[in-house]
């Protein structure tokens, strides 16, 4: 099971890795610094499906 995910950074546009936690529910928003310039990024993240195998 995945619990990470990338996104880029809206000023400096380098990508970033973030861990996702999946038992805060299927529609979550927070605040990440970027791990390159530090500047915030306000991420919005929707999980649809999570499966076991």
């Amino acid at each position: 099971m995945q619990n990470t995910a990338e996104y880029y950074c809206a000023y400096c546009g380098e990508p970033n890795l973030t861990f996702i936690d999946l038992s805060a529910g299927g529609q979550q928003s927070y605040v990440e610094d970027c791990q390159v310039c530090c500047n915030p990024n306000i991420l919005y993240v929707r999980v649809d499906e999570v499966r076991f195998v």
